[in-house]
Protein backbone atom coordinates (compact mmCIF):
# COMPACT_ATOMS: atom_id res chain seq x y z
CA UNK A 1 0.00 0.00 0.00
CA UNK A 2 1.48 3.10 -0.84
CA UNK A 3 1.29 6.14 1.80
CA UNK A 4 2.93 9.07 -0.15
CA UNK A 5 1.01 10.76 -2.84
CA UNK A 6 4.10 11.19 -4.68
CA UNK A 7 4.84 7.71 -5.26
CA UNK A 8 1.03 7.01 -6.17
CA UNK A 9 1.38 9.75 -9.13
CA UNK A 10 4.76 8.10 -9.87
CA UNK A 11 3.39 4.72 -9.95
CA UNK A 12 0.10 5.83 -11.86
CA UNK A 13 2.42 7.23 -14.62
CA UNK A 14 4.66 4.21 -14.56
CA UNK A 15 1.64 2.02 -16.03
CA UNK A 16 0.54 4.84 -18.43
CA UNK A 17 0.86 3.59 -22.25
CA UNK A 18 3.71 5.89 -24.23
CA UNK A 19 0.53 7.26 -26.44
CA UNK A 20 -0.95 8.78 -23.02
CA UNK A 21 2.32 10.43 -21.92
CA UNK A 22 1.81 13.38 -23.85
CA UNK A 23 -1.45 14.17 -23.00
CA UNK A 24 -0.37 13.90 -19.18
CA UNK A 25 2.77 16.26 -19.99
CA UNK A 26 0.43 18.83 -21.41
CA UNK A 27 -1.80 18.91 -18.11
CA UNK A 28 1.32 18.71 -15.70
CA UNK A 29 2.21 22.21 -17.85
CA UNK A 30 -1.17 23.74 -17.83
CA UNK A 31 -1.05 23.30 -13.76
CA UNK A 32 2.69 24.38 -13.36
CA UNK A 33 2.45 26.83 -15.96
CA UNK A 34 -1.21 27.70 -17.10
CA UNK A 35 0.35 31.71 -18.90
CA UNK A 36 2.60 29.32 -20.57
CA UNK A 37 0.46 27.22 -22.09
CA UNK A 38 -2.40 30.05 -22.79
CA UNK A 39 1.03 32.21 -24.45
CA UNK A 40 1.72 29.17 -26.11
CA UNK A 41 -1.73 28.24 -27.27
CA UNK A 42 -2.76 32.31 -28.06
CA UNK A 43 -3.54 33.07 -32.12
CA UNK A 44 -0.93 35.16 -33.69
CA UNK A 45 -1.89 38.85 -34.36
CA UNK A 46 -2.76 38.89 -37.75
CA UNK A 47 -3.56 42.29 -37.44
CA UNK A 48 -2.21 44.37 -40.42
CA UNK A 49 0.95 46.70 -39.39
CA UNK A 50 0.03 50.57 -39.26
CA UNK A 51 2.31 53.02 -41.29
CA UNK A 52 3.21 54.61 -37.81
CA UNK A 53 3.93 51.27 -36.49
CA UNK A 54 6.34 50.36 -39.23
CA UNK A 55 7.81 54.08 -38.89
CA UNK A 56 8.72 52.87 -35.42
CA UNK A 57 10.33 49.77 -36.12
CA UNK A 58 11.96 51.09 -38.02
CA UNK A 59 13.38 54.13 -35.73
CA UNK A 60 13.98 51.82 -33.20
CA UNK A 61 16.20 49.59 -35.48
CA UNK A 62 18.34 52.70 -36.46
CA UNK A 63 18.79 53.71 -32.34
CA UNK A 64 19.90 50.21 -31.63
CA UNK A 65 21.85 50.23 -34.80
CA UNK A 66 23.10 53.31 -33.71
CA UNK A 67 23.80 52.71 -29.98
CA UNK A 68 26.27 49.71 -30.88
CA UNK A 69 22.80 47.32 -30.49
CA UNK A 70 22.31 47.92 -27.09
CA UNK A 71 18.96 49.05 -25.40
CA UNK A 72 18.42 51.38 -22.41
CA UNK A 73 19.25 49.81 -18.98
CA UNK A 74 16.08 48.97 -17.00
CA UNK A 75 17.36 51.94 -14.47
CA UNK A 76 17.75 54.74 -16.92
CA UNK A 77 14.03 53.77 -18.72
CA UNK A 78 12.52 53.97 -15.37
CA UNK A 79 14.50 56.90 -14.58
CA UNK A 80 13.41 58.74 -17.70
CA UNK A 81 9.74 57.53 -16.90
CA UNK A 82 9.64 59.40 -13.52
CA UNK A 83 9.02 55.72 -12.15
CA UNK A 84 12.00 55.90 -10.05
Amino acid sequence: MMTDTRDLAHQLIDCLPETQLPGLVQFLEAIFDPVAVALRNAPLDDEPETDDEKGAVTEARSWLQNNGGKGIPHSEAMRRLGLE
